[in-house]
């Protein structure tokens, strides 16, 4: 009686261990899509206003969360955040109901799992020796990239493409020995279904001449609910770029072509001043970067956030409004930091500077042609087109961008994402800038 005992005991402790086991399994199944972990691409629409980039980066610091890249681009005035971090679907829904409760964020949306064109910008400085250089310039051609200086021993390369694109950049390069590399984060717009009625229709006039209706006034697809975006008139100032006044004399309120670029002989001393930070790849750092610049009143007229050429480090690019004075003093308070390595300003060096812009334009039939001249014209590549829309890729400075935005406004820009400005020092010591203001062949 008791072996039976006994084995009826070992039996019913099988069957509830087996039990245990296939519930373990089920509920483990069955919490599979929520709790994966992947890199989700969060847009982040809002009211470009002081303060913004600290409150957004501390919603993600707050939670542990690492921001792997962040761009941020400006459509009129209003800034685009285009945020890359990993996570589960389940707790990022949450940091989105959070992101939403800001004061000014017009729209925040996870655009992971849509079809969407993302592209990513970055410069690569490495080491060319006479024996080598033959093959990096094979590497350059094969990936379609550009030389921007060139120096003796050293190469600085821009490359634009989806983030594979960049690795494979970076791998291939790494025997050479990379001195430098700044990234601008992954920007991305989504892709228009073909064969879908045009929902921009009421940007553009010339791309919808047979379009007498009158263009009601839009509330933005999943922002807050009655949240209406009208024309602001007037505002003091954001994170991201300065904001343009108003003027009787525009028809279209697009960005100036000299935006975010302040005289040298301004009488008060301001300048732009572009800042090269290398800090630890840690959750946090990000919001205690920004954190300086926002206690002492500093406008961040553009931010980059990318991984740097050693493991654990990511290199920060931002441009900041201030006197030489100034400047000096707020690199001293960012040492303080424990996770900063290394604060350089390249202002008063030569150094090549690069931003990157996706631009969807509404274009029909009669207008794509238009359209696409334009875009040769400033070696604009097209990464998407639709029965109603075409998105075109762009990298370059300030002023290019901008010029094709003047350009393309007429016929209705739908969605701009900009990268921050993202900047090397010229191995050359050749100061582009400096040349511009005189005509070929320079008198002797």
């Amino acid at each position: 009686m008791k072996s039976l005992t006994r084995g009826d005991e070992m039996s019913k402790r099988t069957e509830s261990l087996v039990r245990c086991v296939n519930g373990n399994v089920s509920d483990a199944s069955s919490a599979t899509p929520n709790s994966k972990v992947r890199k989700h691409t969060i847009s982040v629409f809002v009211g470009d206003e002081s303060g913004m980039i600290n409150r957004i980066a501390g919603v993600f610091a707050r939670r542990g969360y690492n921001i792997q890249s962040l761009a941020v681009g400006l459509n009129r005035d209003k800034a685009l955040f285009t945020i890359v971090v990993s996570g589960t679907e389940r707790v990022l829904q949450q940091v989105i109901e959070q992101l939403q409760k800001l004061v000014n964020v017009l729209k925040v949306e996870d655009i992971s799992s849509e079809p969407q064109v993302e592209r990513e910008l970055m410069l690569v400085k490495v080491n060319a020796n006479p024996e080598s250089r033959a093959e990096i310039m094979w590497l350059v051609n094969t990936f379609r990239a550009r030389v921007v200086d060139i120096s003796e021993h050293a190469l600085t390369i821009e490359v634009t493409g989806d983030p594979g694109k960049m690795i494979a950049v970076e791998r291939n390069l790494r025997k050479f020995q990379i001195k430098e590399i700044v990234r601008t984060g992954k920007i991305a717009l989504r892709r228009e279904k073909m064969g879908a009625t045009a929902p921009f229709w009421r940007f553009s006039a010339a791309s919808y001449p047979d379009l007498k209706e009158k263009a009601p006034v839009s509330v933005l697809r999943g922002s807050k609910k009655g949240a209406l975006v009208p024309p602001i008139e007037k505002t003091a100032g954001g994170d991201v770029y300065p904001v343009e006044p108003t003027s009787d004399l525009m028809v279209h309120h697009v960005l100036d072509a000299h935006w975010g670029l302040l005289a040298d002989e301004d009488t008060s001393g301001l300048r732009s001043h572009t800042l090269s930070l290398l800090v630890n790849d840690v959750p946090g750092v990000l919001n205690l970067v920004t954190g300086v610049f926002a206690r002492r009143g500093y406008n961040i007229q553009s931010l980059a956030v990318g991984h740097a050429e050693t493991e654990g480090i990511s290199r920060i690019t931002t441009v900041v409004p201030a006197t030489d004075e100034s400047v000096s003093k707020l690199v001293q308070q960012l040492y303080k930091l424990v996770d900063v390595h290394e604060v350089r300003d390249l202002t008063y060096l030569p150094f090549a500077e690069r931003e990157l812009m996706l631009i969807k334009i509404a274009v029909n039939a009669a207008a794509r042609r238009d359209v696409l001249d334009i875009a040769s014209v400033f070696r604009a590549k097209t990464v998407d087109v639709s029965d109603h829309t075409i998105t075109l890729q762009l990298t370059g400075d300030l002023d290019k961008m901008v010029a094709l935005q003047r350009l393309l406004e007429p016929y209705g820009i739908c969605e701009v994402a900009r990268t921050g400005r993202v900047a090397l020092a010229r191995e050359s010591g050749v100061d582009s800038n400096y040349l511009r203001g005189y005509s070929f062949p320079l008198s002797s």
